[in-house]
């Protein structure tokens, strides 16, 4: 995706040099460049999931070799003691330790016990050996990847700088042309937010209050004064006491099914093969941070054909 993206926004500062493009021509490149800086964002957000995903695995695993360990140290502990025993009272000492008993039935069970004791302590200390194992062939693997998923995080923010860079450049041309570099009929304006009962209603009030942010925010962000598309509907749904990963493919995975009939205000709305999400506000409207310039809005559910649709559990 990274790639194809990269060839992607190679060609958009080409125009021809005998025309200048037209304010219709310049708006659809910011638009194709803003549509692929949310895809680069989003490419981002996943990657850091990821990679933090990666660092509580290696966490879990150094703490899941500690019982080995301690197993180990009583194995360890009570093997010694068996070998000093023997040492004092010669090879023969614990045999003929057990044989100078009178009582059959009991040499019979201290030879048992014995027995007992030497075998666990034997699958201990093997269990241990292979635990070892295990862990320093996962703790490698982890290592690895945890390098190529920070090169990819790199690669990427470097594309998203790239990107940001192309489209300053294009709404400059832009205001240099036509005297304006912002988009018009892009009001954030939402008004006053619906009485809406429960959780979802929280998560709604919460995107209404966002709504009509300042123009050019950044993107890769979750707030307070800066959203990108996840971000917002992570936030939103964070301050109604749910969790949601900052990604929008992430929160497709999160969420329950459901179809266009059964919207509801809160639900989340997907665009663009996941690239892209809002939040469902009742009304036929969403509110969604929506592209890199433009202020945080209420608008048509049907600003493009919705992907699916997501009820948070």
């Amino acid at each position: 995706m990274v790639a194809a993206l990269a060839i992607a926004v190679s060609g958009f500062m080409a125009t021809p040099a005998h025309a200048a493009p037209s304010e219709a021509e310049l708006k659809k490149q910011i638009d194709t460049a803003s549509n692929q800086l949310e895809d680069i964002t989003e490419s981002f957000n996943k990657l850091k999931i990821d990679l933090a995903k990666t660092a509580a695995d290696q966490k879990n695993l150094a703490a899941s070799i500690a019982p080995a360990k301690a197993k180990l140290l009583v194995a360890s502990a009570q093997v010694d003691n068996i070998a000093a025993t023997s040492y004092k009272q010669g090879k023969i000492g614990p045999m003929a330790a057990l044989l100078s008993s009178s009582n059959q039935t009991g040499l019979v069970d201290r030879m048992s016990y014995l027995d007992l004791i030497q075998r666990a302590n034997q699958r201990d200390i093997d269990a241990y050996t292979q635990t070892t194992q295990t862990f320093d062939q996962r703790s490698a693997a982890l290592k690895t990847t945890q390098a190529k998923q920070t090169a990819q995080l790199n690669e990427v923010a470097a594309r998203k700088s790239k990107i940001e860079g192309d489209i300053k450049k294009l709404r400059a041309l832009r205001q240099q042309a036509f005297g304006s570099a912002t988009e018009t009929g892009v009001s954030g304006a939402a008004g006053p937010a619906p009485n809406i009962a429960g959780s979802a209603g929280e998560a709604v009030a919460f995107a209404y209050k966002q709504a009509n942010k300042p123009a050019y925010y950044g993107y890769g962000d979750s707030g307070p004064s800066t959203f990108d598309c996840s971000g917002l509907t992570m936030a939103a749904w964070n301050v109604a006491g749910k969790s949601l990963p900052h990604n929008a493919a992430a929160q497709y995975s999160a969420t329950a099914r459901i179809s266009k009939s059964q919207l509801q205000p809160g639900d989340l709305v997907f665009y663009r093969s996941l690239g892209h999400v809002g939040i469902y506000v009742g009304g036929g409207m969403i509110i969604d941070a929506s592209r890199e310039g433009e202020p945080i809005k209420k608008r048509s559910i049907n600003i493009m054909t919705p992907y699916g649709y997501g009820r948070v559990k």
